[in-house]
């Protein structure tokens, strides 16, 4: 099956990734943020040293479907995103597992701009205009208590280490309506309930992923201090500069990861509607 990837703010593109089809998907739920970029990711493993001789493992390709989620060019602000019709697209195109990239302010102690968080829990505070479910006229209560999933974040934290990319192990992401950044005294709530990182895309996207039993992995850039925390006025300037400067590595992380993402599922996120529905 194939990997999609969804980014947004300061990541419109994948680098590497040769475009063989660039798909437009019409969605019971309306139309996704743009087209679906479906190509071939083809990785050539590093010489593994024997003796002797060394010997280079033939290159792998790995079919990737792109999605830029506020659209191309970013036109699309947070609370205006299609999330239902994103993730339905990547449910038609038989995409199992999807690795949503985000820009976040950091609020946890000892986060600085340029840290990757492996994403483990989300606190929602989004409301309003954001269909949170497929399943309106149905009564579905998926499991969520873990939002992310476990065997995806195994594997990206095990690439990190294989590869020497640091990245912080877990963080709980507060998801927030926006488009306006928070307050400070909104910050510090925030905080107080435990929350390492805030942004505007988490939810729903992670929660309709999971009704669609699609395995997600959530990794955020801190782009910014929060609101409060640093003298500095916010800017969207020092966002797209710092994933500019992150992409690389983000990259890089993916790529060691991805054979573990090629492997048959054995988690529980395929099975969310199992016993969910009355």
């Amino acid at each position: 099956m194939p990997l999609g990837i969804i980014a947004g703010s300061g990541l419109y593109e994948i680098a590497g990734l040769e475009i063989l089809e660039v798909k437009r998907i019409d969605t019971p739920y309306g139309e996704p943020s743009d087209s679906y970029r479906i190509g071939r990711l083809t990785v050539t493993s590093p010489p593994t040293v024997t003796s002797p001789p060394t010997v280079t493992s033939p290159p792998m390709d790995y079919e990737i479907i792109f999605l830029p989620r506020h659209g191309s060019p970013h036109r699309i602000p947070p609370h205006r995103v299609n999330y239902r019709a994103n993730i339905w697209g990547f449910k038609e195109l038989g995409v199992e597992r999807i690795i949503s990239v985000s820009a976040v302010g950091g609020i946890g102690d000892g986060l600085r701009p340029g840290d990757i968080v492996i994403l483990d829990q989300i606190i929602d505070m989004t409301g309003g205009m954001r269909p949170h479910t497929f399943y309106d006229d149905e009564v579905v209560h998926v499991d969520f208590t873990e939002p992310y999933c476990p065997e995806m974040r195994k594997e990206i934290i095990s690439a990190s280490q294989r590869k020497g990319i640091p990245v912080v192990t877990s963080g709980t992401y507060v998801a927030v309506n926006g488009p306006r950044l928070e307050t400070a005294a909104e910050i510090r709530v925030f905080k107080s309930l435990g929350a390492h990182v805030v942004g505007m895309t988490g939810m729903p996207e992670a929660v309709l992923a999971r009704e669609l039993e699609i395995c997600l992995l959530g990794i955020s850039v801190v782009t910014n201090y929060a609101a409060g925390l640093s003298k500095s006025k916010l800017t969207t300037t020092e966002v797209v500069q710092t994933m500019a400067e992150t992409n690389q590595r983000i990259m890089n992380l993916i790529v060691g990861a991805l054979p573990g993402f090629f492997k048959e599922r054995t988690c529980p996120c395929k099975e969310s509607l199992k016993e969910a529905r009355f």
